[in-house]
C-alpha cells in the first residue's frame, strides 16, 4: 500500500474529517523539520522516504505528508500518492518561494520560525509577506456599471435589461 493512501487512513476519520492528535503530532514534528532545514540553510536534502523521515523523526508515513505539503514550492517530488518508503527524493529549496507557500497557506507557525532570521533580515521577511498577500489582491481599473446606466456592449438597453440581467 502506497503511504499516501496509510497517511489518510491514519490522519481521516470515517467521515474524511481529520483526526486532531494526529495532525497535531505532524505538526510538531513538521515545525522541527523546517527548523532543521532552516537552521543549516540547507538548499538541497535527499535520501530514501525511508531515511528523510529518520533524519527528521517522523515515520514514513508523516515524510509522505511533509512531501505533500511542501509539493507546489519544491521542485521533482514524486507524485505523493505513489511514493513508498525507498523513493529516492531529492529536495531543492528556493528559499524565498518556500516562505511565499508558507504564507500562501496561513501556516504561522511556519513561518514566524525563528530560523528564518538567519535565512532572511526581519525586512527582506516583511517584503516576502507583502508580496505575497498582495500577489492575490484584485484591483480594478475600470469604473463599475450601473443599473440603470447603458450597457457597454452597446446595445442601446440600460445594463439592468442587457448584461446586468441576472
Amino acid at each position: 500500500m502506497a503511504l499516501y493512501d496509510a497517511w489518510k487512513r491514519l490522519a481521516l476519520d470515517v467521515q474524511g474529517q481529520p483526526v486532531k492528535r494526529v495532525w497535531d503530532e505532524f505538526s510538531i514534528k513538521e515545525k522541527a523539520a523546517f527548523a532543521s532545514i532552516l537552521k543549516d540553510k540547507a538548499t538541497s536534502v535527499e535520501g530514501t522516504v525511508a531515511e528523510l523521515a529518520e533524519k527528521f523523526r517522523m515515520t514514513a508515513v508523516q515524510m509522505c505528508q511533509f512531501l505533500e505539503g511542501i509539493n507546489e514550492c519544491v521542485d521533482n517530488i514524486p507524485d505523493v500518492e505513489t511514493i513508498e518508503e525507498d523513493t529516492a527524493v531529492k529536495l531543492e529549496f528556493d528559499f524565498k518561494r518556500l516562505y511565499k507557500q508558507m504564507v500562501e497557506y496561513k501556516a504561522e507557525p511556519l513561518y514566524t520560525l525563528p530560523e528564518w532570521n538567519g535565512i532572511f533580515t526581519d525586512e527582506e521577511q516583511k517584503t516576502l509577506y507583502t508580496e505575497q498577500k498582495r500577489s492575490h489582491t484584485i484591483i480594478r481599473n475600470a469604473e463599475k456599471v450601473g443599473r440603470n446606466d447603458p450597457c457597454p456592449c452597446g446595445s442601446g438597453k440600460k445594463h439592468k435589461k442587457c448584461c446586468g440581467a441576472a
